[in-house]
């Protein structure tokens, strides 16, 4: 897909510090009380104002409430809320000037309404459905976001078409399944067949999610990658031995910067790569419609990649690094060695390993945001799970492979969970781009 032309006299040179530590301290100077006391925030970091930026100030307070404890519905994927925001922006702007194809809606406003006001409206709306218990500060920064808009019929006309994309969408997306209780998990106890892990044993999370109706694939199951390598193989032993090696929280076969990446990429990977939105869209000064488009092509190739990614861990259900480990003498595999006390750098995530999350939703990101910034965007990122360290990248694929690698790193995956999750993530990437606000799909 070729890049947006507005974006023709942008330096793509430009180097981007994202900082997801604070990566909502802009949204947050509107959230209080609870939202405020559990904020992951660096309170002394300063920090760029984007109050002219509406998409980007809706996005950091969005990634402050999924941030804040308590406030996201444990069974419900955060990449959901993003995707039904962004979704909701991006067909309330384009309403106003249609420039491409609206992601689900079918509505027109006024020509000079708000883009603004209409992104704000139906952002807040959205938030306030998802989130009620925050409704009295995102309503302040809703007020805040309109007080800057001239009152008259341009205003009033941005934001009825925000409030009726809002409505619209959250219908549309009402049973989708995402409220399905998750169903229990009972592992078979077979080798290679997942089991909870150490040191907590917590139940296998979002077991439902890879049912939840896909927001642009036609079905969770579309790409699914072929089956892990069979325990007896080659293949195996070399993924299995190679984790051992580097992803042991004593190991001395790991390098310093390879224990920095594992514990570096440690955050939820959505927010990583929001959070990189967020600051190219501003640093490049996308207008409020090149915005919105840029976080709904994101933020709903990353929604679809996380429903692909549970639909093929529960479907192949194959056990962790941890497990294979330790119970290396039950693979019938002569090349690898059980070790009983094996223990990862950082704690294995409750569910299966098949393919990997961080590399199935950064090889998503990466193939939108290269499509729409070009593949020469430098950018240096920073992190909430190794407060101080930054990461600098060329492009934003670098980025995706050293996210997907920092999971063995971490001892929590092999790289052929790494490498699965890349093509999916890849495959995934290009669909949306094919399929959502795009002509060619018309």
């Amino acid at each position: 897909m070729p890049s947006n032309p507005n974006r023709a006299t942008i330096t793509r040179r430009c180097t981007l510090a994202v900082t997801l530590a604070a990566t909502a301290a802009i949204g947050a100077a509107s959230l209080t009380g609870a939202a405020r006391a559990a904020e992951p925030i660096d309170s002394q970091a300063a920090r760029t104002p984007v109050a002219s930026h509406v998409v980007a100030e809706w996005n950091h307070t969005l990634l402050t409430l999924v941030q804040t404890a308590g406030a996201q519905p444990a069974t419900i994927q955060p990449t959901r809320d993003f995707a039904v925001m962004s979704a909701a922006v991006y067909d309330a702007v384009d309403a106003i000037d249609s420039d491409h194809p609206q992601y689900l809606l079918d509505l027109t406003a006024r020509h000079g309404a708000s883009q603004d006001a209409a992104a704000a409206q139906a952002a807040h709306n959205v938030l306030t459905a998802i989130f009620p218990a925050f409704v009295h500060t995102l309503d302040q920064q809703l007020n805040a976001d309109l007080a800057a808009v001239p009152p008259g019929p341009a205003r009033a006309a941005g934001i009825q078409v925000g409030a009726q994309a809002a409505t619209e969408l959250l219908q549309a997306r009402a049973s989708d399944g995402s409220a399905t209780p998750p169903p229990p998990y009972q592992s078979t106890g077979v080798a290679g067949d997942y089991r909870p892990t150490p040191p907590a044993f917590a139940a296998p999370v979002f077991t439902h999610w890879g049912a939840v109706t896909p927001f642009v694939l036609r079905r969770g199951n579309q790409f699914r990658p072929p089956p892990p390598p069979a325990l007896t193989s080659t293949a195996y032993a070399a993924a299995i031995n190679e984790v051992k090696r580097l992803g042991r929280d004593t190991s001395t076969a790991r390098s310093a910067d390879q224990t920095s990446i594992g514990e570096f990429w440690g955050a939820p990977i959505q927010n990583y790569w929001n959070a990189i939105a967020e600051q190219i869209t501003v640093a490049s000064h996308d207008g409020t419609d090149t915005s919105a488009r840029t976080f709904a092509l994101l933020d709903l190739g990353i929604a679809d990649a996380t429903i692909a990614l549970y639909d093929a861990k529960y479907s192949y259900r194959l056990w962790r690094p941890i497990s294979a480990i330790r119970l290396a003498d039950t693979d019938g595999n002569p090349l690898t060695t059980a070790d009983p006390t094996w223990t990862p750098l950082t704690t294995t995530p409750a569910d299966p390993s098949y393919p990997g999350a961080h590399s199935t939703v950064s090889a998503a990101a990466a193939t939108i945001l290269t499509a729409l910034y070009g593949d020469d965007m430098s950018f240096t990122v920073s992190s909430p799970t190794l407060p101080g360290v930054t990461r600098s990248f060329d492009n934003f694929h670098s980025a995706a492979i050293e996210a997907g690698l920092s999971r063995i790193y971490a001892g929590i995956h092999t790289r052929r969970d790494h490498q699965a999750g890349l093509t999916l993530g890849h495959r995934i990437g290009r669909y949306t781009l094919q399929q959502a606000l795009s002509h060619d799909n018309d």
